[in-house]
């Protein structure tokens, strides 16, 4: 799950134009981790590929595998909102990892 959001482009030349910072950690259930693991490895592709994404990884812990951290760089509000009513979003989000994980906590961010 260490793909980024593009291809032609660096980091830095990513987050140059500023955008809406998006940081997430979600925990699994008990016994739930790899499920959400495959879960994620066919939502990231699609969520890669969403025109007003500029950034977009998710990382498993390596001390606690049940743990993941997102970090979303979106070119605006409008984009993340887009991100949010996309197919994939309500699929593989909404309908299959949400249910199971125990915590989730997003925080929003400007670049500066």
């Amino acid at each position: 799950m260490a793909r980024y959001a593009i291809d032609t482009k660096t980091v830095s030349e990513a987050v140059s134009g500023g955008g809406l910072l998006v940081v997430a950690q979600w925990e699994a259930r008990d016994g739930e981790a790899d499920r959400v693991a495959e879960i994620l490895s066919r939502f990231l592709p699609e969520a890669q590929q969403e025109p007003g994404v500029q950034l977009f990884l998710i990382s498993r812990a390596k001390d606690n595998p049940a743990q993941f951290l997102f970090y979303e760089l979106f070119r605006d509000e409008a984009a993340f909102k887009a991100h949010q009513e996309s197919d994939h979003f309500k699929t593989y989000i909404g309908g299959q990892a949400l249910p199971l994980l125990a915590r989730r906590e997003r925080a929003q961010y400007n670049l500066m």
